[in-house]
């Protein structure tokens, strides 16, 4: 039998509190919100787990730029829950303005966050980034497995340079 979600469920309630940290760049609320072993995936990333989890969030939101959020369609029950969300933002990178939409899936334990996937078309966040190149290459798997590897570099090198 389904359990039924609900927006105004316990576990709603934290995906907005997650969320309303996010929208204030405050990394450390959000964490919060994460089990010690949570499990996170995105398609720019790939899996992270725990401390490096909460450790992008912590990266993301110090090099935000020009960065707003919005999320909706919130629901959960005690077991898993999901959200939409869209962030706009300047790749500081390129300089280009990214409208990101993604749908997150999440799981629950002890009333944390304990597996949270992100989910979103990497090819049009690559167009949108990269511009010609990400809308001419940003399909393949060569190019979505650069994307990773460098987003995963960068993450690499916030770590080692918070650590000292």
């Amino acid at each position: 039998m389904a359990m039924s979600m609900d927006n105004r469920h316990s576990n709603a309630l934290l995906v907005a509190r997650f969320y309303e940290a996010f929208r204030k760049l405050d990394a450390e609320a959000m964490a919060r919100c994460y089990a010690d072993d949570v499990v996170f995936s995105d398609p720019a990333f790939g899996e992270l787990r725990g401390e490096e989890a909460r450790d992008m969030w912590r990266m993301l939101t110090q090099r935000a730029k020009d960065f707003s959020l919005t999320f909706s369609d919130v629901v959960a029950n005690d077991r898993d829950g999901r959200a939409r969300w869209i962030a706009t933002y300047v790749f500081s990178q390129t300089g280009r303005v990214v409208v990101n939409r993604i749908d997150a899936r999440f799981e629950f334990r002890d009333g944390l966050i304990a597996v949270h996937r992100d989910s979103f078309d990497l090819w049009r966040w690559a167009r949108q980034a990269l511009g010609f190149k990400g809308a001419l290459l940003g399909w393949t798997p060569f190019v979505q497995r650069a994307i990773r590897a460098r987003a995963l570099k960068g993450l690499d090198a916030y770590r080692a340079k918070a650590r000292r």
